[in-house]
């Protein structure tokens, strides 16, 4: 199938200069051409064929061809920009019989000559892409082979815990909680929370007031033993002083009397 011929773009008008000879290795200046009298004035179009990119140079009411620009590609030597600004560009313009000559092109306006920058860049980027293309379907990509061989195998290293933060596989202790204080955001208790004050000791029977003897020379000592003195004989005060202690002994083996008490 043959490539058709399409536009890229179009200005309606830009001018021609006359360029003197280079006679230094520096690059281009617009300034040396003497823009106020240009050599012509016309219109420029930008054509691409394929991977081919041609400006032409027309009339504008005839369309008659001026001069042609064959671009093999860009930035390169076919179309240069000049060092003192972005209006003005050098052409490379060749005949049909090959001859070569330069002359230089600008524009009026900065926005024209910022469309044939934008242009001529994406239609070599185009054309780059669709070889690396054509170039691929040539030659494919050598795919991975990620399956297994035969009787190869892997071993894969898993580390499954439980709640309580135990490892299966380890050794089955349960990690360390952390103390009060520490990384787990608990606070340590109020002091004297872990002291808890013993119960109060039950009364014994022998500290019991009621079941304490009377003191010797109390008031009423010698009127409270006095069946119990009557009930041994009788006696002298110095007998019922000595014989105090005796209650305990004669309460376990006369419990009849109504006045001990049996414990």
């Amino acid at each position: 199938m043959d490539s058709y011929e399409s536009v890229l773009l179009v200005k309606s008008e830009v001018f021609v200069y006359k360029v003197p000879p280079r006679t230094t290795n520096r690059a281009y200046r617009a300034a040396d051409w003497n823009l106020d009298e240009p050599q012509w004035t016309g219109r420029m179009r930008l054509l691409a064929k394929g991977k081919e990119c041609l400006l032409k140079l027309e009339d504008k009411i005839s369309g008659e061809l001026f001069a042609k620009c064959p671009i093999p590609d860009y930035p390169g030597p076919a179309v240069e920009a000049v060092a003192d600004s972005s209006r003005y560009f050098l052409l490379r313009i060749q005949d049909d019989n090959g001859r070569n000559a330069f002359i230089g092109v600008g524009f009026q306006d900065r926005s024209d000559s910022f469309d044939l920058n934008v242009a001529l860049q994406d239609h070599f980027k185009w054309a780059k892409k669709s070889a690396e293309i054509e170039k691929e379907k040539e030659e494919p990509k050598q795919q991975l082979d990620l399956r297994f061989k035969e009787g190869e195998t892997i071993k894969i290293n898993m580390k499954i815990t439980k709640k309580d933060g135990s490892d299966v596989t380890g050794s089955g202790k349960p990690k360390p909680r952390p103390g009060p204080g520490g990384a787990g955001g608990f606070l340590p208790p109020p002091p004297g929370s872990g002291k808890i004050a013993p119960p109060p000791a039950a009364p014994s029977v022998q500290n019991s007031p009621s079941h304490q003897p009377p003191r010797a020379g109390a008031g009423g000592g010698e009127s409270s033993w006095g069946e119990f003195t009557s009930a041994e004989g009788g006696g002298s005060s110095s007998t019922t002083s000595s014989t105090v202690t005796a209650p305990t002994t004669q309460q376990a083996t006369t419990p009849s009397n109504p006045n001990w008490v049996q414990f």
